[in-house]
């Protein structure tokens, strides 16, 4: 998805977002801590150390996209937008390690005979759930109008902690309807968690190790770009089309088709056309580089909805 926003804007809502997950993550894990300890249920304990762990996931993210938004310079003419992914892959791998934590202590507590959870911790665990759930909602919205892959994963990491708080709450009420011999329930709920938690920080973990590798982005970037550039006046066609995203700049290489017996002139004029449409259409390209090529030369790139002509039909 290309943000609809400008580049400033994307990282100003970005930055925002990830500030109110801070605060917000350091309350509950305060709260959850507390609740577990003097309510007796490791469940809450595990779910505080998963909020935790969002505070520091959310302060790293915050780092990312600070450095993203610096200027491109001397040194990095490109900018330094890889900052936002890099953040993107170390909040995944610290999500992977919240949930390794979460199973080791939760096979531990399974081991250790122990009193059930208090009733009261049930309303600790709904208003947890509420809360998180409504973080989650605003910040993926966040992380999707400003195209931001850290954003989004610092949003999974909301739906996270709601899904190990549901465990928890699903865990301690067996355990108090169960009665004896159900002690440890919410202790295999907080495993199961473990398990959701660590399933979903690995298909995070992957689209942001391609994005880093300079995987194309998704395909219908590309088929804006050409159809853009095919609108410009002299181009009849497009061959090539590269597109790597940079944090929250796209850089693209693209060949152009034009009448072979243009000037050079000319044709310098085209491809400074084709930048200026492109860029003015989508401000999250930062760079086009346009490559002039004779339309005898190379075929022409058919977008999706063009359709073959029609044959003759046979006498």
């Amino acid at each position: 998805m290309i943000s609809p926003l400008s580049k400033g804007e994307a990282v100003l809502q970005a930055r925002r977002s990830t500030l109110i997950g801070i605060l917000v993550n350091g309350a509950l894990a305060t709260l959850k801590g507390l609740a577990g300890v003097f309510g007796n249920s490791y469940a809450l304990i595990a779910d505080a150390i998963e909020s935790t762990s969002d505070v520091l996931s959310s302060i790293i993210v915050w780092t990312g996209l600070k450095i993203a938004a610096a200027p491109a310079n001397e040194r990095h003419p490109f900018g330094k937008g890889r900052a936002e992914t890099v953040a993107a892959v170390i909040v995944s791998l610290t999500l992977l390690g919240a949930a390794a934590i979460i199973a080791q202590e939760s096979i531990n507590e399974i081991r250790t005979p122990h009193h059930a959870p208090a009733a009261w911790t049930l309303g600790v665990l709904l208003t947890v759930i509420a809360v998180k759930e409504t973080l989650f909602r605003f910040v993926f919205k966040v992380g999707e109008t400003s195209a931001s892959r850290a954003v989004k994963t610092d949003a999974w990491h909301h739906r996270s902690d709601a899904i190990t708080s549901a465990a928890a709450f699903v865990g301690i009420s067996i355990a108090l309807l169960g009665g004896k011999g159900y002690e440890s329930a919410d202790d295999w709920a907080a495993l199961l968690a473990s398990a959701i938690i660590g399933f979903n920080a690995w298909n995070l973990l992957i689209p942001a190790l391609r994005e880093l590798l300079d995987a194309s982005p998704d395909k219908t970037v590309e088929l804006e770009i050409r159809k853009i550039a095919a609108t410009v006046d002299q181009v009849h066609g497009t061959h090539r089309c590269w597109v790597r995203k940079l944090g929250f700049d796209y850089f693209v290489e693209l060949d152009v088709l034009v009448d072979g017996q243009l000037t050079v002139e000319e044709g310098h004029h085209i491809a400074h056309g084709v930048q200026s449409a492109v860029r003015d259409y989508i401000p999250t390209i930062s760079r086009v580089m346009v490559h002039v090529e004779p339309d005898t030369e190379f075929g022409r790139f058919k977008l999706p909805w063009e359709t073959e002509p029609s044959e003759p039909s046979s006498p």
